[in-house]
């Protein structure tokens, strides 16, 4: 069964050129063209094509804010961004929105022939290098809440919180870090206050859910 596609670009000589390309190829169907962010979300609704092939710049709203509702609304559709630059700053926000990959306007036509395949039979088409850096945006920004989650506990409160998490009574805590029952039932009281929570048991939970065993990492 042929591939379905749709081609969205605000350039008509564009559509038109890829439109000729995809057209000689017996295992790949357009479906149809969209000349907007907004016309390529319509249509993909309408039509629930197995390809979109995206411009990543277009006026209004671009091919970003495309693909993330066209994934929203449709996730097994595959969405390839057509950029002219490789080091397209967009295209970091294009994967984390949900894009199977990227192919450059001024490569050949055999590139996005074969990329329209590739992602049609489930695989992505990231640059290595393009991915690394993506990743390392996650992880910054994994820090980053990570941070805000815990920015108003002191060092010492974070390692108590990291104690109780892992079901530490508090006279195992104050042996464990060299301090008093009294202390800790303080530092306990302290750490809930401050995360307004009630109980060792949300604070433990709380501490799980926002990762501070890798936190604590991050700062030892």
């Amino acid at each position: 069964m042929a591939l379905r596609v749709l081609i969205v670009d605000d350039h008509e000589v564009v559509r038109l050129g890829l439109r000729t390309l995809l057209s000689n190829q017996a295992d790949i169907l357009v479906v149809d063209e969209a000349t907007s962010a907004q016309e390529a979300i319509e249509k993909s609704v309408q039509q629930h094509p197995d390809v979109v092939v995206m411009d990543i710049r277009m006026p209004g709203k671009n091919g970003i804010d495309a693909c993330k509702e066209i994934k929203a609304q449709l996730p097994a559709v595959k969405v390839i961004m057509l950029t002219s630059y490789a080091e397209d700053e967009m295209l970091f926000d294009a994967i984390s929105a949900g894009a199977a990959g990227y192919v450059l306007k001024q490569g050949g036509g055999d590139d996005l022939v074969r990329a329209i395949r590739r992602v049609g039979q489930g695989e992505a088409l990231l640059d290595p290098a393009v991915t690394q850096r993506v990743l390392a945006r996650v992880r910054q920004a994994t820090r980053q809440e990570q941070a805000a989650a815990f920015a108003d506990l002191t060092e010492q409160e974070l390692r108590v919180l990291g104690l109780v998490s892992e079901g530490h009574t508090n006279k195992e805590i104050a042996k464990a870090l060299f301090l008093g029952e009294g202390t800790v039932r303080n530092y306990v009281s302290s750490i809930l206050s401050k995360l307004g929570l009630t109980n060792r048991a949300e604070a433990a939970a709380y501490a799980v859910r926002h990762n501070l065993g890798e936190f604590l990492k991050e700062l030892s």
